[in-house]
């Protein structure tokens, strides 16, 4: 298990012996020394708020191009102030957007948060800290999949590349908003962490399973980001006239930190735009129930404002972060499926107790292929599409496939169907005697690309094709992406289609528009069920939406992959904190003594 250590409590407010906390002016650059006992400064741009460089233990990590928000500011106006002798805050602004930079005496940390009044003009709103990639190298927590360092050529667009055999790309290092933590870069003779943590991603926008990049080491800079928003597979509309953060770069020789339990009331002192004190906002509690254990148990909380989640204990009890006044919706997931909804009202130093439970109809199941909960888990490469191209010589051979109920493991029914790649899905079985009452193919998917949506056929029956789905501008599939809209197609079987005996159905993407191999219409698979109504199971309906939530089904888990390992020549030892396995690890596997080789994902083992 990675050392964790809790953020900043180790280092807030050290003895400001070890260097002179504050800060200077040289010219149009301010020179900020954080005063702690791993020496960090940094110089900010007085004209256009880009972080120019960085030094920690006196080496430098900043690249030649600047750390800044979206691709810079181009210009700013830029003050710095200290306060109470405890605080640097540099405050830079445009006319729609305030960013702050903030520094507590004794921590090797550059805090931040960001206000906007509007979207930038590109749609991104992103802080990148562009650093030294000779110092930094590595990444956390999934190594080498976001690395494009060396690629010999591209395969997608322009950010997804082929690295020694391997598809590469920033997209690869994404992590659900609901399991953010630190996200790392490291490297260096001492192992010298950055990493970015965002304790509470409040105004964004997707929801809590959205996912944006984190890393890339491209060669010429190792980018650390903290994405705040991005069309990048978006289903919500951004938020604006709020605060983004607050927000931390962390510089640590001490392992990986973790953003839990994470103190922002300093920021009260500092009179930011927007930020709003813990004493301002108040809570929701209560339980969730009717959602099976094998299930996570998400409640969600959105308006126009604000965003928040949580997941329930095994007794479906939950308590919400801490949340701005206001009126929510407020939504059941199990997983990432939708089975409920309701409304709540939020006061400032109050805690609303509310109940939810989910309101799934109950049906007889007479078949499934996977679990009705917004996710591909368990189908054919969807252990391994979050981290690589679907053209990558690691995943199974995409092909039409046919699957038979009863024989057939649900591994190798494919995640996703591309029209001009696997197309089609065939599905056999046989029954003993027809149905009673009316029959239901259900069609779960978690993502449409180019207007792709399923076109079924049972026995010599064709369903009429389901309308187009709602555009989601980005692709998907092939950049790590599953969750979407969530869309679910129930196709009621007209009597005398099903026979007692054998019995086909064939699935395909239908679409007006084409396209090459993995770029072509497509879709991905949540769940594909028969059933007919009545008091069986209870797994589920659609959902939709970026902050409508996902589907529940019992899937069949694919082992994970194994780790894999090199052989090490003599004498080459990883020290502690450094990279030694993961999939696509190439370097030392061997700890030095005392440390040991700890598995902290498929991606990720660390010396600890």
């Amino acid at each position: 298990m990675l050392l964790q250590v809790p953020c900043l409590a180790v280092l807030a407010f050290a003895s400001s012996a070890f260097a002179a906390f504050g800060f200077t002016k040289s010219g149009n650059n301010y020179v900020v020394d954080a005063g702690s006992s791993n020496p960090l400064t940094f110089t900010v741009n007085g004209g256009s708020c880009d972080i120019t460089s960085i030094k920690f233990r006196g080496v430098e990590l900043q690249d030649r191009q600047g750390s800044h928000i979206s691709s810079g500011l181009g210009s700013a106006t830029v003050s710095a102030t200290t306060i109470n002798n405890q605080y640097v805050k540099i405050t830079c602004q445009t006319s729609t957007l305030t960013h702050y930079l903030v520094v507590r005496s004794g921590d090797s940390t550059i805090h931040m948060a960001t206000y906007i009044s509007a979207e930038p003009s590109i749609g991104e709103l992103r802080f990148i800290a562009r650093l030294n990639s000779a110092q930094l190298p590595s990444e956390y927590p999934y190594g080498a999949v976001s690395t494009t360092s060396g690629s010999s050529s591209t395969v997608e667009g322009s950010d997804v590349f082929v690295v020694n055999g391997q598809t590469r790309s920033k997209f690869y290092s994404s992590t659900r908003f609901i399991d953010k933590d630190a996200q790392c870069v490291f490297g260096g003779s001492d192992q010298m962490h950055v990493c970015m943590l965002t304790p509470q991603p409040e105004s964004s926008s997707g929801g809590p399973f959205f996912r944006d990049i984190e890393s890339n080491n491209a060669g010429a800079a190792t980018n650390l980001y903290n994405y705040m928003n991005s069309g990048h597979v978006q289903t919500e509309a951004w938020r604006t006239n709020v605060l983004h953060g607050p927000y931390m770069m962390t510089f640590s020789r001490s392992g990986v930190p973790t953003a839990k339990g994470f103190d922002d009331s300093f920021w009260g002192q500092l009179n930011v735009q927007g930020y709003v004190p813990k004493g301002s906002r108040g809570y929701v509690s209560g339980t969730a129930s009717g959602v099976a254990s094998k299930f996570e148990t998400v409640i969600h909380w959105y308006n126009s404002a604000a965003q928040y989640w949580t997941k329930a204990s095994s007794n479906g009890a939950f308590t919400s972060p801490a949340m701005k006044p206001g009126t929510y919706t407020m939504v059941l997931y199990q997983t990432e499926y939708k089975v409920a909804s309701a409304s709540v009202t939020v006061s400032a130093g109050q805690t609303k107790n509310q109940n939810i439970a989910s309101s799934l109809p109950a049906r007889n199941t007479v078949w499934s292929i996977g679990d009705l909960d917004g996710q591909p888990t368990g189908f054919l490469n969807a252990d391994k599409q979050q981290r690589m191209h679907p053209s990558d010589s690691r995943m199974a051979a995409w092909k039409p496939v046919t699957y038979t109920v009863g024989s057939s493991s649900v591994g190798q029914f494919p995640m996703a169907l591309f029209k001009s790649v696997n197309d089609p899905a065939t599905i056999k079985f046989n029954l003993n005697s027809i149905p009673a009452g009316a029959a239901t193919l259900r069609v779960a998917t978690t993502l449409s690309f180019a207007g792709a949506r399923p076109g079924v056929k049972v026995n010599n029956w064709s369903a009429t094709t389901p309308a187009s789905p709602p555009k989601i501008d980005s692709r998907g599939v092939t950049r790590g992406a599953y969750h979407g809209n969530n869309e679910v197609y129930d196709f009621s079987i007209p009597a005398g289609t099903l026979v007692a005996g054998a019995n086909t159905v064939v699935i395909n993407a239908v679409s007006g528009s084409s396209g090459a191999t993995f770029l072509s219409p497509n879709f991905i698979f949540d769940s594909i069920e028969l059933f007919t109504a009545g008091s069986g199971n209870e797994n589920g309906n659609g959902g939709e939406g970026g902050n409508s939530p996902p589907p529940t089904t019992t899937t069949a888990q694919q082992p994970p992959p194994a780790a894999t390992t090199t052989t090490t020549a003599p004498g080459s030892q990883q020290t502690q904190f450094g990279q030694c396995g993961g999939l696509g690890y190439t370097g030392p596997t061997v700890c030095a003594s005392p440390f040991t080789c700890t598995v902290s994902n498929d991606w990720y083992s660390q010396c600890v």
